[in-house]
């Protein structure tokens, strides 16, 4: 089980933490007088764990990796992580998105406006002006085969998959306070094609993607990280992808784009969640999954200081 951040942290101002919030690559790009933002490190180091898995038709492979297709599955896991600090299953087949649920956000591209985005179902509020979507029940054709199977898919199990950490840089984009991921433009992933973050590697590649290029597709990815809470400056988390991504800020879930299905966009304005504390340490972390050929995209937008935390320790490949 994961170490919880000491309670020492918890009094910390943002200002306290700013510094540590990532590795500093070098001072702002512009200087202090164009850049209201060259204060702030260039690049936030995270590290991100990969499984990696055989797809179901290969030997020893796991049965929901190139197995399903379809659209964007909600409720799929449960609104809070286990006593382990993973995701659980909820329903095995969830509820498709029809419509998008959206909401007004603060846009970090335009400091005092805001944007309409999509939004986690589960957090719609009539309240506060959003936009309602439509729900349909999920089909045999997209979720999960088992909780027990779902179960492997963020552990390190023998003979089931293997894992490794890969660095993850968040690169401050010119004179915001925004940090972004983006496989599209970052490499080495741009000339891969997309996020294949181990290409090559564990249990080697097993498909060709949309760019005709070889790569390992079939693996899971989990982030942890920190930051501390700042009430009404406009904090967001913004997640682009495929497939599955789940995005549990203190254990709850905010993000939900559950099951296969094509590049899709979910944005949290922080100010939404009422159970945060002003200037409080939080924990962030992202569970996400690539289960079929031919496309892979992960792409993080946010204006969270967020802070490396260690990862946990890896298998590399079972025997």
């Amino acid at each position: 089980m994961r170490r919880q951040p000491s309670r020492m942290w918890v009094g910390m101002t943002a200002l306290a933490l700013a510094g540590l919030a990532g590795t500093m690559s070098g001072p702002g790009s512009a200087s202090a007088g164009a850049d209201p933002f060259a204060y702030l490190p260039d690049t936030l180091s995270l590290n991100a764990v990969i499984r990696d898995f055989k797809a179901k038709n290969a030997s020893g492979g796991h049965p929901d990796f190139e197995a399903y297709t379809g659209s964007t599955t909600v409720g799929l896991v449960n609104d809070t992580l286990d006593s382990e600090g993973k995701p659980s299953v909820k329903s095995l087949r969830g509820q498709l998105i029809g419509t998008e649920f959206q909401a007004k956000v603060p846009d970090p591209a335009k400091p005092g406006s805001t944007k309409w985005a999509n939004l986690n179902p589960a957090l719609y509020d009539a309240a506060k002006g959003d936009k309602k979507g439509t729900l349909s029940a999920g089909g045999t054709g997209n979720g999960f085969t088992s909780i027990d199977r779902f179960n492997q898919w963020y552990r390190d199990v023998s003979g089931v998959n293997a894992s490794k950490v890969v660095p993850l840089a968040l690169k401050r984009q010119p004179n915001t306070n925004r940090y972004v991921f983006d496989s599209a433009v970052d490499e080495p992933y741009k000339t891969r094609g997309g996020f294949f973050p181990i290409n090559g590697e564990l249990y080697g590649n097993s498909g060709t993607n949309s760019f005709g290029i070889v790569g390992n597709f079939h693996f899971t990815t989990e982030v942890e990280t920190e930051f501390v809470y700042e009430r009404g400056t406009g904090q967001v988390f913004t997640f682009t992808g495929d497939d599955d991504v789940w995005v549990f800020i203190d254990g709850k879930l905010v993000i939900d784009l559950g099951g296969l299905h094509s590049k899709k966009e979910q944005t949290l304005d922080l100010d939404r969640l009422s159970w945060l504390q002003d200037q409080k340490l939080c924990t962030l972390k992202v569970f996400h999954a690539e289960r079929r050929t031919n496309q892979s995209n992960f792409r993080i937008e946010t204006t969270l200081k967020l802070r490396k935390v260690d990862p946990p320790a890896t298998t590399g490949v079972f025997d």
